[in-house]
């Protein structure tokens, strides 16, 4: 065996940072919320070349004393937690004690700092985790810390980081995280001297989302907030039309403190089932306040992750919260008919009002900047001779006013209308509902007042399979249909698994089975739904489909599976209709509790105005 040594305190900080410091974005985030925890009400952040050669952040928060300055770049020496115990009830973003003995181990750090009693503050620098310099300077409250050249003396692991512009992306999207998080909090980020972001402060979460997302989806947002025995939940959600191919429009926060969960993803997605398609994942801004001895933030060396003390009662309580908002929106789609414009008429214009509301925020650019390089690209301009901490002090002792209002007649008419479906179910509706026809054997056509409905017949039959079964099911109600012969199955280890464990509650529903001894099985009946399509790779698929299916929510898994493959005993397009047949399919649909999607998440119906037609047609000027 090769003899022990001990490590030098170099080489100890080193393998940290390898934790802590992965890349600019892991700085910004660490330093950004040191920022927090001090109180700052404004956070600039400058980053160059993505934040690999320069990262810059001020805030007006309480500073550094100067008899801490040293020890705050020790490892593990921290002012948010004294002894072992604090850390079951740790409220603070960071604790841990190792972002700045870490940073400075890997890059050439400066730390410019004064207290709000003290009359002059501190210019720190340290390179590599040695000191070069501490000296006495004049400088406005508040800490900047300034990060140059990362991992400059560690070359193998600086060859990991990826391109400028992916990087400066990554910080930017840390910085957006946060601001989500501390609304409260102006945050102005650049980016090879280009504003990214710039937020008032004022506390309003959907102006932040604003700023970030823009209009468009901001617009299509539904506020919730709910509560229950020591759990708060606020925030916003997307209408199912903004859904994405990614997660990267999920975003938790747990007591302040923007995080990863599955747990909560799933109780999201979950949640959104049958409103969006497959494969489509929902925009949702979430914040879950609940006791500090609730949730462990101290099991990430990042604090990236959290973990629940009960994650069954936080999963419910997140998945209702949205299920209840969801269930009371209209979500019918509402289609357009783009026609070009001619060439002497002006496109609608939405134009963002500002209201005056002071704020002692980082100004926003000026209104007539110069030619700015591409984001991430180095500035051609050299760098001032004053000192670099000098400018964002300034921009913090100004004032600037920013509130977005953006709500179009356009859109006023459309929030008019949230109440379209549940006016046409009505009786004294049913007179001016008209079945017009079909177009392709597709689509149905619908004429209600000054409305015109598009129905696609084979979302719509598969979203009342799928709610007849499940009324089915909660009723009780449900029957089986035999088989013969049985289909007889020889089953994956895996497969057979997942079977066992959901045995009785395959059997509740409608299903015989019986074991033939090995790894084969024999269904005799299978649910009446599921009559006609029942085959083997149907049920293998399903058996499949649970085995992937791990953690919460499995009460109703089953059901859920089984009424998602009866859509497949739905009407198709292209399959013609009678005008009888096709107003039953109508009438039932539209009596749903959500008749907006198919169990997918495809929309059943899109609605167009008379007056949007009316207006393309120039009808209307």
């Amino acid at each position: 065996m090769a003899k022990i040594n001990l490590l030098s305190d170099e080489t100890i900080n080193q393998i940290a940072a390898g934790e802590v410091v992965e890349n600019p974005r892991s700085v910004v985030k660490e330093l950004v919320e040191n920022s927090i925890d001090a109180g700052a009400t404004a956070i600039s952040v400058e980053i160059k070349d993505g934040g690999i050669s320069f990262i810059r952040i001020t805030d007006n928060g309480s500073g550094i004393e100067r008899d801490d300055i040293r020890n705050a770049f020790l490892r593990h020496s921290t002012s948010k937690i004294t002894d072992a115990s604090d850390l079951f009830g740790v409220e603070s973003l960071g604790f841990r004690g190792e972002a700045l003995a870490s940073i400075a181990a890997v890059a050439k750090c400066e730390l410019i700092t004064r207290t709000a009693d003290s009359l002059v503050g501190v210019r720190y620098v340290i390179e590599g985790g040695k000191e070069i310099s501490y000296e006495e300077i004049g400088v406005p409250a508040g800490t900047t810390f300034i990060i140059r050249d990362l991992f400059y003396n560690t070359p193998a692991r600086k060859k990991f980081l990826r391109s400028a512009s992916t990087e400066g992306a990554n910080v930017t999207e840390a910085v957006f995280r946060l601001a989500l998080a501390h609304p409260d909090i102006s945050f102005h980020i650049t980016s090879g001297n280009q504003t990214k972001l710039h937020t008032s402060g004022n506390g309003n979460k959907k102006d932040v989302i604003y700023a970030i997302y823009g209009k468009d989806t901001a617009r299509l947002l539904l506020s919730k907030e709910a509560e229950t025995d020591g759990m708060r939940l606020e925030g916003y959600i997307g209408k199912p039309v903004i859904s994405r191919g990614n997660r990267s429009y999920e975003i938790f926060e747990v007591n302040g403190r923007t995080i990863r969960s599955k747990l909560l993803q799933k109780a999201v997605e979950d949640a959104y089932h049958g409103f969006v398609m497959q494969h489509k994942y929902p925009f949702a801004v979430i914040s879950l306040t609940l006791s500090g001895e609730a949730v462990d933030v101290n099991v990430h060396p990042s604090k990236l992750e959290v973990r629940f003390r009960n994650e069954d009662e936080v999963y419910d309580f997140v998945k209702n919260a949205v299920l209840d908002t969801l269930s009371e929106k209209e979500l019918i789609y509402t289609g357009t008919v783009d026609i070009p414009a001619e060439p002497d008429e002006e496109p609608e214009k939405t134009v963002p009002v500002l209201k005056e509301k002071e704020q002692d925020i980082i100004p926003a650019a000026p209104s007539e900047p110069e030619a700015a390089p591409a984001a991430d690209e180095p500035s051609d301009t050299p760098e001032s001779e004053e000192p670099a901490y000098a400018e964002p002090f300034e921009k913090l002792r100004m004032k600037e006013t920013l509130s977005f209002e953006t709500v179009p007649a356009r859109e006023q008419q459309s929030m008019q209308e949230e109440d379209f479906f549940r006016e046409i179910l009505t009786e004294s509706a049913k007179p001016y509902f008209k079945l017009i026809g079909t177009v392709f054997d597709t689509y149905l056509l619908v004429e209600y007042k000054d409305d015109f409905l598009i129905i696609d017949q084979h979302a719509a039959h598969e979203k009342v399979l799928y709610e007849r079964f499940m009324r089915d099911f909660r009723n009780k109600t449900h029957t089986s249909q035999q088989l013969n012969p049985p289909i007889v199955l020889t089953l994956s280890d895996r497969e057979l698994s997942a079977l066992n464990s959901n045995i009785d509650s395959f059997k509740e529903i409608g299903f015989e089975i019986e074991y033939y001894g090995g790894r084969e099985i024999a269904v005799y009946a299978v649910p009446d739904n599921l009559y006609g399509i029942a085959r083997e790779d149907l049920l293998i698929e399903m058996l499949d489909d649970i085995a992937d299916e791990t953690g919460h929510g499995r009460s109703t898994l089953i059901t859920d599976k089984i009424a998602m493959m009866s859509c497949k005993a739905a009407v198709k397009g292209a399959n013609r209709l009678s005008a009888a047949e096709a107003d039953a399919l109508i009438m039932e649909l539209l009596g749903l509790e959500n008749p907006y999607t198919c169990p997918h998440g495809r929309p059943t119906a899109i609605k167009l105005g008379k007056y949007e037609l009316d207006k393309k047609f120039r009808r209307i000027l």
